[in-house]
């Protein structure tokens, strides 16, 4: 069975509704799956995972949050390398710019993206929460 770390960062709820849809995909599979947050992920944690879903909003200037995610993101990427990762949040305004930003990031660091970056503009819709589905599938 196959371990899958749902880590993300939600104010609204509207990127912790798109986390619920991966995680429970990913368990219908079969994989067992961990809901955390930034604080409680690093690292250190990285190895007792198969595969991480990351879900963060966009935030200011299309940026992930600064003051939890972006820092427990900018530890793990030296540890991403052949790693089997997802990318998800939802976002308000532009165009997600940041989602790019942010598999430009992880690809750079050698994760292995299973899916291109799930986003939801504001709430996630039936369509948005379908590919948080297939995410959480992709995964496990």
């Amino acid at each position: 069975m196959s371990k899958v770390a749902v880590v993300f960062w939600s104010a609204t709820g509207n990127t912790g509704a798109m986390a619920k849809a991966v995680g429970e995909a990913a368990a219908s599979k079969g994989a067992e799956v961990d809901y955390l947050g930034p604080g409680e992920f690093s690292s250190s944690k990285l190895g007792d995972y198969d595969a991480v879903a990351f879900g963060c909003p966009a935030m200011g200037a299309e940026v992930l949050e600064e003051t939890e995610f972006e820092p427990m993101f900018t530890e793990l990427e030296g540890s991403l390398s052949g790693k089997k990762i997802g990318l998800f949040g939802s976002y308000g305004w532009g165009d997600g710019q940041w989602m790019r930003d942010w598999q430009d990031r992880a690809t750079a660091a050698g994760a292995n993206l299973v899916s291109d970056g799930v986003m939801a503009n504001n709430a996630p819709d039936d369509e948005a929460l379908e590919n948080c589905a297939d995410l959480g599938r992709a995964l496990a």
